[in-house]
């Protein structure tokens, strides 16, 4: 407990007497100092019991004493200890008096008590107070070391409530709350996941404090993790704030949660490396090779039929001039699948690649979907969609994601090749996300809008262009209806308004301009490309 003044007032050595202020009595003392100064205000930090004789003071005048005791108070200064016998053998009663109406506590101090001794006996309750935190700490300490072996992050987080009188909660690195105590609490931590999300922006360490819901509470928040992008999070709601005890208890929580996940980071990196050999052995068609490698680590995710997901960064311009590098965001996409499927309880396989990421996740699973998901979100971000969607900044780093048709293990590879082919439609149309069956199911057009295709286009088409641009015929116009029509020259010439024969001169004259058959059927796609690439300028 902190040194309080009626603790003082209780010591039995000191003979203090309380001559105004009693009911204030229970205000903390953080420190005693002695000064004559008329007006000691500029050297007060607020929470100290000043001690005088009075012997610069006219401690008589009324009005005096009342400027002198409002400035006290207005400072912060919790009592005011009078010594008696020196300069005055009683506390005048114009002080008694103004202590009285401002409510200051105005102790007695006989002559037979030194100043010292009282300085003395507030140094050492303040350092009987800090020992007994000091110590209360380490035991917290030990005790939350015990249960973070014994019970894991669980039995951690409901010693700590206990230390704290309050309630604690974890987060993944997605900022969902994976544990709580008590188990009441899981509400309201689940309604800083917005102050979370914020936090895990911050550079590890971080830290911060936050009302609760509809201030219920006070919450520290504290990032876990030594990386540049903090990988889980700790909430600890109080009613009040933290005293020297309980913030020991939360500063080793920390630390213990600290350690807990930079050794779950080293035992994912060596899970990662099984999943890259484990990957390299399926897309090389060999998966029983795979399975024998895995064991039991990916369940049976290798046998169901599962999706392939490819995805790539890009920066910026702005952002490759200032050096920066890529992976903020494949990572986000790595932790988006892991944290989802850890809360589904499924596996999934995530392999970085550099700057390509590739997760093999089962078909229909949450994995997959919370992916979907989160691609799904970054273009809204980028394309300003949806009512609060932010538009994206200049800087942002790109994603690009790629996803196959559900495979089984023996067409892994194919799966794979499916994901790539998705990718690049997805980055020559500038989305987010393409699926491959979507490839399909939609039309080849966009596929022509390349540079390299428009080319190939006009070449081929502008010596037609340039014969019409005479005025000698509508040679393009011509071939246009003929191919639409599959070659039926009755219903494309009456598209035209023109004979048969007319179109029959035309197509001959196409034939000897462009020196290419019309029979070969690799002329008419190639032409009928063409002409669709040039249209859709």
């Amino acid at each position: 407990m902190p040194l309080t003044l009626a603790s003082l007032v209780h010591h039995s050595a000191l003979k203090l007497t309380v001559r105004a202020g009693e009911d204030r009595l229970d205000a903390p003392v953080r420190w005693a100092h002695a000064s004559e100064l008329a007006d000691p205000v500029p050297y007060m930090e607020g929470g100290e019991l000043l001690l005088i004789t009075a012997l610069k003071l006219d401690a008589e005048d009324p009005a005096a004493m009342r400027r002198y005791v409002k400035r006290l108070v207005a400072a912060g200064v919790v009592g005011l200890g009078f010594a008696v016998g020196v300069h005055y053998e009683d506390i005048p009663d114009a002080l008694v008096d103004a202590a009285r109406e401002e409510g200051l506590p105005l102790l007695e101090v006989p002559r037979r008590t030194p100043f010292l001794a009282i300085s003395k006996a507030v140094s050492a309750a303040i350092a009987a107070d800090q020992y007994r935190a000091v110590t209360a700490g380490f035991a917290a300490q030990r005790e939350l070391t015990k249960q973070a072996l014994t019970d894991g992050p669980e039995g951690l987080l409901a010693a700590l409530a206990s230390q704290v009188d309050g309630w604690a909660a974890l987060y993944d690195a997605s900022g969902t709350v994976v544990a709580t105590a008590p188990e009441w609490a899981g509400r309201r931590a689940a309604r800083l996941t917005a102050e979370v999300q914020r936090l895990r922006e911050r550079p590890a360490p971080a830290s911060c404090v936050v009302a609760g819901p509809e201030n219920e509470d006070r919450v520290e928040l504290h990032s876990l993790g030594t990386g540049r992008r903090p990988r889980s999070a700790l909430a600890v709601g109080t009613a009040a704030a933290l005293g020297t005890a309980e913030r020991y208890a939360v500063h080793s929580a920390v630390a213990l949660l600290t350690l807990t996940t930079e050794r779950s980071r080293s035992l994912h990196a060596a899970e990662q490396r099984i999943g890259a050999a484990v990957l390299r052995m399926l897309l090389a068609g060999e998966p029983d090779h795979a399975r024998a490698v895995a064991g039991d680590l990916y369940g049976n995710l290798l046998d169901a039929p599962f999706r392939i997901i490819v995805a790539e960064t890009g920066t910026t311009p702005a952002a490759r001039d200032r050096g920066e590098v890529n992976g903020d965001a494949l990572g986000a996409l790595a932790e988006v699948a892991e944290s989802a499927a850890a809360r589904s309880g499924e596996a999934v396989l995530v392999v970085p690649e550099g700057e390509r990421l590739v997760v093999l996740a089962a078909d229909g699973g949450t994995a997959a979907a919370a992916c979907c998901d989160h691609a799904a979100a970054r273009e809204a971000v980028r394309t300003g969609a949806g009512a609060h969607a932010p538009r994206a900044g200049a800087d942002e780093e790109e994603l690009v994601v790629g996803l196959s048709a559900p495979a089984g293990p023996i067409a892994a590879s194919a799966a794979y090749k499916q994901a790539e082919q998705a990718l690049s439609v997805a980055r020559r149309r500038g989305r987010v996300l393409v699926e491959h069956e979507q490839m399909a199911a939609g039309s080849v057009l966009p596929l022509l809008a390349d540079d390299a295709v428009r080319a190939f286009a006009d070449g081929l088409l502008r010596a037609l262009h340039e014969h019409d641009a005479t005025g000698r015929g509508d040679l393009v116009a011509s071939l246009r209806a003929w191919l639409s029509r599959h070659g039926q020259w009755d219903a494309a010439a009456a598209d035209l308004g023109v004979h048969r024969h007319t179109l029959r001169y035309r197509m001959r004259r196409v034939e000897e301009i462009l020196g290419r058959s019309l029979d070969d059927p690799d002329v008419r796609m190639e032409l009928w490309l063409a002409l669709k690439a040039t249209s859709a300028e």
